[in-house]
């Protein structure tokens, strides 16, 4: 809810609208689109960070959407989340090794405090911090290495679900394979199902088992990974992969329009997209788009795709 004027009536913005996401153990979800697009709303929402006004969210078959604080307890070590700023989730005063140790003391209060010092040890190694930075308050780590601190405090009670929110955007090229296959050994070992948030489409390509592609709050695409790479059906995830590096520049100016960006404080009353889908015509403006199932198991927000897909006249 956002107020314009101190004394304005309240616009309500949907941040995040008609979202229908399902995520398995053991797997990866790639959740992209641009920024502003809802993804940040959506993985907060989903670990009780950021309210609902409505809709349904379950774990295990278990209703989340609604639950106080103290309901969300128990909860905490089976939902983790590495946020998007390393240092801002980090206390900088604290030492590195009570950091990772700390969601043990609130989580795992049966555990002793050597126990909780070893575990927490156990875990910087594996992401690959050295000895002699346990000790060190977290005001004193470089970006990268605060990322894998993050990384570290959110594994550390073996959650089942993992929301990464550009957790490797901080780190160099190494530093990624490196996380990126920790996570896949976690996930190889314990089931961790994950939630990856990212703008970095080739990351995407490489660690994901599912893509969903969002724009405004709403999902437009979501697919296998090989299929949405290799037949993406929406216009939007075809502009999104023109972005990537390599891509002819001009594609992507090709496949959108110089259009407004949709008011979300508004109600819906046709596609999100049209204002620069090159392809959109007068029916787009009227209709919201149902999402279609597809034979390959695709699913795409658009009235006109479907596995026997005609474009339709591009608008005047």
């Amino acid at each position: 809810m956002r107020r314009w004027l101190p004394f304005a009536s309240p616009r309500w913005l949907r941040a995040v609208d008609g979202v229908n996401l399902n995520l398995r153990a053991g797997e990866t979800v790639a959740l992209v689109g641009e920024s502003g697009s809802g993804k940040t709303t959506l993985a907060r929402a989903l670990l009780g960070l950021q309210p609902v006004s409505a809709g349904s969210i379950r774990f295990d078959g278990r209703e989340l959407a609604g639950l106080d604080r103290k309901a969300w307890q128990p909860l905490r070590s089976a939902l983790q989340m590495v946020f998007q700023d390393p240092q801002g989730s980090l206390n900088p005063r604290m030492r590195v090794r009570d950091i990772v140790a700390e969601p043990l003391q609130a989580l795992r209060p049966q555990l002793g405090a050597e126990e909780r010092r070893q575990q927490a040890e156990r875990m910087l190694e594996r992401v690959g911090l050295t000895a002699e930075l346990y000790d060190l308050r977290a005001k004193k780590l470089s970006g990268g290495q605060c990322q894998r601190v993050a990384i570290a405090r959110a594994l550390v009670c073996e959650p089942r679900l993992l929301i990464c929110d550009e957790a490797i955007s901080a780190l160099d090229l190494n530093a990624q394979l490196e996380v990126l296959e920790l996570l896949r050994d976690v996930q190889r070992q314990t089931g961790l199902a994950i939630l990856f948030i990212t703008h970095d489409l080739g990351v995407v390509r490489r660690f994901s088992d599912r893509v969903v592609v969002m724009y405004f709050g709403r999902v437009m695409e979501q697919a296998l990974t090989p299929v949405l790479f290799d037949t993406p059906r929406h216009p939007y995830t075809k502009a999104l992969l023109a972005s990537m590096p390599g891509t002819d520049p001009g594609l992507r100016a090709s496949l959108l329009r110089e259009g407004p960006a949709p008011d979300v404080s508004v109600p819906l009353s046709g596609c999100l997209f049209t204002s620069r889908c090159p392809m959109a015509d007068a029916e787009c403006l009227r209709r919201v788009p149902n999402t279609r199932s597809l034979r390959d198991g695709a699913a795409v927000a658009c009235l006109y795709i479907a596995d026997d897909w005609v474009p339709p006249t591009r608008m005047a």
